[in-house]
């Protein structure tokens, strides 16, 4: 009789243990694919898609800070913005080799992000 319960007891640690590694890497996954990196004065890509419900890392791969809010760089003039659905972002320094992680972004739309420091570095955020 021990001897079943004991091997019961294996296999639901077994069975835990798997849901608990399936469930770390789908986590993880998901920021790993909404994650833009900036270099010096940009962005290395200017848009990235993502889901309803999801974050978005911005990474500095340089010594070089960055600081992020709502809006646009048009014509070399910064144009300040407030999008409906998406998190305010007001003013968020990402120092140089680290990274900020914004939202959730709850509502599908495209929204603009930029940095107030570097002219022209536009980032736009789809969210599906």
């Amino acid at each position: 009789m021990s001897r079943k319960v004991l091997v019961i007891l294996m296999l639901c640690s077994l069975i835990t243990l798997l849901l608990v590694a399936c469930g770390s890497v789908g986590s993880a996954t998901s920021i790993e694919r909404n994650t833009v990196h900036m270099n010096d004065t940009n962005f290395v890509q200017t848009s990235i898609t993502i889901k309803k419900g999801e974050r978005l890392k911005l990474i500095s791969d340089t010594l070089t800070p960055h600081i992020i809010a709502n809006g646009t760089w048009e014509s070399g003039t910064a144009q300040l913005a407030r999008e409906s659905g998406a998190p305010q972002v007001k003013d968020v320094q990402v120092d140089g080799y680290s990274s900020q992680t914004f939202g959730p972004f709850t509502t599908a739309g495209t929204f603009k992000l930029y940095c107030t420091v570097h002219a022209g570095m536009n980032l736009t955020v789809v969210v599906q």
